[in-house]
């Protein structure tokens, strides 16, 4: 990166930062986010066998690990057949010893084993917490001794959206702040599929801010925002679901601008230059029928832009999954096809071009004069770039213990005169094993800016900006201004008031919610001056409780419920109200609908259900505990129960025949004991008894602990739900 093309701010923070990081790897794309390095000493070949091997640990993971004094963190995958589990765990990174390792449950998602721990972890040098999102939707905040310091559940709190693909965003962590993106459907104004962004406070997980920048998603994504100081602004970067480039404000989350690129979404990630912007995809170009193109942005650009602020482009180069790196106005890119382009910064023309293999998808690092370069069917490749030609000093080939090419796809961390690299075969330390090795202390760059105290407000945040509560519940929300610019004024007197809640509000941000109306969901309003900012609040009854649905509106669900959005609406049939799942117009016929907070455990739930029948399709309907799903499956004519659709890691099976059109009354029952958890399940026709014997029960040696109650629908034809109760 030449230090003569940043701005002044930018300057000053590269060289207050670079000392600090200087021997760590914080973040996936390193501490400048860029892929670069500063380290020297580094090695130009190694080998599986032990040359410049310094040591290796079992460990099977997908992505790039992180480097925080002294100690190796990665995420990744382990067990077999009912043992199967998402993992964390931290190793010593002078002689590969396991410190820790947890296990990441997963459950809620149809993302199969072998794409788990997709999301690198991010660090935070300051407070030396580890941030990992994993496949499950969970969350979590660890300290360096592995102990959870907070966590929420994306899926059951937020609606995240989970796909097969097994696309899990990277967090990444600003100031105060963690931030992470994912598809969600949620309640409110987040019923609509977008790619939203969740800024969480660092240490707490309260919810700072939410944005969604972009328009309806084409695809599910994995875009890793970076942090860049421009034109004055701390902006947030990154690809969108929808086929843009977006920056975003990182303290406020308003949008700056946009950028159109693809009739796609976007996978791989930005790289910042000063004030220029390289993005690249491989799918159909917004404005032409051609395939992939690399691309220069003028980041300096206010409100929407496209071809306006467009400095270069290079279309037919298909790098779809990797990000670039930079350094000295070069900026090198690996195709799908696994050929190492390096471009002019400046112009976009081609340098050269050098094949490393067959499959792009892991994003190169630049270090000590040489690319050191992933490629997925189990190498390394040690890269020399020269003025126009580049010539692979060493490609080493990692096979796994059954004899198969180890999948790698993640980037090399560079750190304390190493390199750190995670693959199926295990996590490798590669180095000179003969030079000391010494972790150096780091002390931590401030970027805050505060703004003036007589600055003009431009933005009003109420904060925190979502939560779960209780009906009677007191709460206290803050109204903070920000100048145009994103910088932090301070706490300002607001105006307050209550939209679509049922309660009181103060004068100095207090919120009592009323007991009496049981299950709502709205917004706390703070208004200054022609300025406005809200919080969404969610208010759930304390088991146990009911719904009969007779007082819910027809066409509307109860408010509180996440992801029930369009898909579930009440209905007037004979007389009485009933919840309806139809067939989706367009989309995915499968849903579930969550109720309630996510700690909840050991509880039952109950419902009536009735699934209707056209040609051979049938519906299959059920319930959610503790993560468990309670699934009578009209086609197959049994009942099941499962926490992992993908797998079916403790998954329980019974032939049960069930008619279409006829009521039936569906309990579950879900008990943690210890070190496992017993999951019982029974159907019968409404209008009979309840039989005494649980029909079904399982037994899950992973257990889940706690869970949102919930319903589930696959509907290629009507269900209908009635009588719901939680105890």
């Amino acid at each position: 990166m030449q230090m003569r093309s940043l701005t002044l701010s930018a300057v000053f923070i590269l060289l207050y930062t670079i000392p600090a990081f200087s021997a760590d790897w914080p973040s996936w794309r390193g501490p400048l986010q860029n892929g670069t390095s500063s380290a020297t000493g580094l090695i130009s070949s190694w080998s599986p066998d032990g040359e410049n091997l310094v040591w290796k640990s079992e460990f099977i993971g997908r992505s790039t690990p992180v480097v925080l004094d002294g100690r190796v963190y990665a995420i990744g995958r382990t067990g077999k057949g009912i043992e199967q589990r998402g993992v964390i765990a931290c190793f010593d990174a002078g002689n590969g010893a396991k410190l820790w390792e947890r296990d990441n449950l997963i459950f809620h998602t149809t993302i199969p084993f072998n794409r788990v721990g997709w999301a690198s972890l991010a660090g935070d040098p300051e407070t030396g917490y580890i941030y990992a999102h994993g496949v499950g939707g969970m969350l979590f905040c660890f300290d360096r001794d592995g102990d959870i310091v907070w966590s929420r559940s994306l899926t059951e709190e937020y609606g995240r959206i989970s796909g097969y693909g097994g696309r899990v965003h990277t967090p990444v962590v600003d100031e105060d702040l963690v931030i992470v993106s994912y598809l969600n459907s949620s309640w409110g104004e987040q019923v609509p599929g977008r790619h939203r962004y969740y800024a969480f406070d660092k240490r707490s997980g309260e919810v700072i801010w939410t944005a969604v920048p972009g328009g309806r998603p084409l695809d599910t994504t994995y875009s890793v925002p970076v942090v860049a100081e421009i034109n004055g602004q701390r902006l947030l970067i990154g690809g969108n679901a929808d086929g843009s480039i977006y920056a975003m404000q990182v303290r406020t989350g308003k949008k700056v601008w946009g950028f159109k690129l693809s009739k796609r979404g976007i996978n791989s990630s930005v790289v910042v230059a000063g004030d220029k912007v390289y993005a690249a995809h491989s799918e159909e170009n917004f404005d032409t029928t051609s395939m992939g193109r690399v691309v220069c942005i003028d980041a300096t650009g206010q409100g929407d832009v496209t071809q306006t602020h467009e400095v270069w482009r290079r279309d037919g180069l298909l790098a779809g999954y990797t990000s670039p790196t930079i350094h000295q106005n070069r900026l090198y890119v690996i195709d799908n096809s696994a050929n190492v382009h390096c471009l002019d910064a400046a112009t976009g023309a081609e340098h050269w071009h050098h094949n490393i293999g067959t499959v792009g998808k892991g994003s190169p690092v630049w270090a000590d004069g040489r690319l050191y370069a992933p490629e997925v069917n189990g190498a390394l490749a040690i890269v020399q770039p020269g003025p126009t030609a580049a010539t692979t000093l060493d490609l080493d080939e990692i096979y796994t213990a059954d004899g198969r090419l180890a999948e790698i796809f993640g980037s090399p961390a560079v750190a304390y005169g190493r390199l750190y690299l995670v693959t199926e075969a295990g996590l490798f330390c590669l180095g000179d094993p003969d030079a000391e090795f010494v972790v150096t202390a780091f002390t931590v760059a401030n970027p805050k800016e505060q703004a003036a105290a007589d600055a003009t407000p431009a933005h009003l945040q109420v904060w925190p900006t979502e939560i779960l509560a209780h009906p009677g519940a007191k709460t206290k929300f803050s109204a903070r201004a920000f100048d145009a610019q994103g910088r932090l004024i301070g706490t300002v007197k607001a105006q307050w008031a209550l939209d679509g809640l049922v309660g009181k509000v103060d004068n100095k941000g207090k919120v009592k919610l009323d007991k009496a109306t049981g299950g709502q969901a709205g917004k706390v309003v703070a208004t200054l001056g022609e300025l406005q900012g809200s919080a969404r609040v969610r208010a759930v009854p304390r088991l146990p409780w009911s719904e009969d649905f007779e007082n819910v509106a027809v066409d509307k669900n109860p408010a509180f419920w996440v992801g029930a959005g369009s898909k579930f609406k009440v209905r007037e049939i004979n007389g009485d109200h009933v919840l309806v799942k139809p067939p989706a117009p367009f989309g995915l016929h499968r849903s579930n609908v969550y109720l309630g907070p996510s700690d909840l455990k050991d509880y039952t739930i109950q419902v009536d259900l009735l699934g209707s029948k056209k040609g051979r399709r049938r519906p299959d309907m059920g319930l959610i505990a503790n993560r468990y799903t309670l699934d009578l499956q009209g086609n197959h004519q049994r009942l099941q129960i499962r926490t992992w659709a993908a797998e079916l890691r403790m998954a329980k099976t019974i032939d049960f025949s069930w008619d279409p059109d006829v009521w039936y009354t569906m309990k579950m029952q879900v008990e943690v004991k210890g070190d496992k958890t017993l999951i019982r399940g029974k159907v019968w026709p409404r209008d009979q008894q309840e039989p005494e014997a649980w029909p079904l029960t399982a037994e899950d040696p992973l257990p889940n602990r706690s869970g949102s109650p919930g319903i589930y629908g696959y509907s290629p034809v009507e269900i209908h739900y009635d009588n719901l109760k939680i105890w």
